[in-house]
């Protein structure tokens, strides 16, 4: 089901708490157990039980291997659920920066930092792993007017950051642009222009694929939606949709196999990777 973000709330455990703790729950209700012999077999109390499963405390790899013999879990769902366990413990290179992240977006660098494989489409903005620092720094300052500078510069300091990782780890991306993001000026026209050849040198790397949705494609699946869909070797894939004031993190598979639908559309639609570089270089 959907995971809403809602900003208003205080601080609260990292994504990948809160989905270990869903997941364990959700393991523990399918596998048929009843609450009596979980709490006899592991010797702990309800209340302790709750907070794991809310992720209001950690839980440690032996227990949860514990749960996952209790609940009967397989081999793949064992091994995926105490390798998010490890991840959950670890202090994120991002928290540096919780002076200038929402709650909503730190989840989102959580999971990008962990995932194998992104797939970004993008209606009217560059995608932020794409992003120069002047690009960025112009979108910020238009997201929020009067933001002060301290906290644009951390923020712009934190997009160029999540960029390293393309050229540190085995993260691939694959970014559908709409051509309205490239014709949209931010900045200005000097900017776009460093940005646009930004792109088209990126997109020369081998684990980056760009293609650019033109106008002339007409209607398509994904109309009026950006999307960010993240794959991972230990986690099942999960789709990030923003909005103004929060985040949506969709994981069901249906959901997420109607975004893997509207990828392979928009994949089929857009303009070949040589083409997109072309069209990159004319603008």
């Amino acid at each position: 089901m959907p995971y809403a973000v809602d900003v208003s709330k205080p601080a609260r455990p990292g994504i990948r708490k809160l989905w270990l703790g869903s997941k364990l729950r959700t393991l523990r209700e399918s596998s048929g157990v009843d609450l009596e012999t979980v709490l006899e077999e592991t010797d702990w109390s309800r209340y302790k039980l709750s907070r794991v499963e809310t992720a209001q405390m950690g839980v440690s790899v032996p227990d949860v291997r514990m749960l996952c013999g209790l609940y009967k879990a397989d081999d793949v769902t064992t091994e995926k659920l105490v390798q998010l366990a490890r991840n959950s413990r670890k202090r994120g290179w991002w928290r540096s920066y919780e002076d200038a992240l929402s709650d909503f977006f730190a989840d989102y660098v959580e999971l990008e930092t962990e995932a194998s494989s992104i797939t970004n489409y993008e209606i009217d903005l560059i995608p932020g792993l794409l992003q120069t620092g002047e690009y960025a720094k112009a979108v910020i300052e238009a997201w929020e007017p009067g933001l002060e500078q301290e906290t644009v510069a951390r923020r712009k300091e934190l997009r160029l950051e999540r960029q390293s990782r393309l050229e540190e780890s085995g993260l691939t991306l694959w970014a559908i642009i709409d051509e309205a993001a490239l014709r949209r000026r931010v900045g200005s026209s000097e900017v776009m222009e460093r940005q646009l050849d930004h792109i088209a040198a990126m997109a020369r790397r081998p684990n980056i694929t760009v293609q650019v949705l033109p106008f002339g494609a007409g209607a398509h699946v994904a109309q009026g939606t950006s999307f960010t869909m993240l794959e991972f070797d230990a986690l099942d894939p999960v789709v990030y949709v923003e909005t103004l004031t929060s985040a949506l993190y969709l994981e069901d598979a249906p959901e997420v196999s109607r975004y893997r639908l509207a990828v392979e559309h928009l994949r089929a639609t857009g303009l070949d990777p040589r083409a997109s570089i072309e069209i990159l270089n004319k603008e």
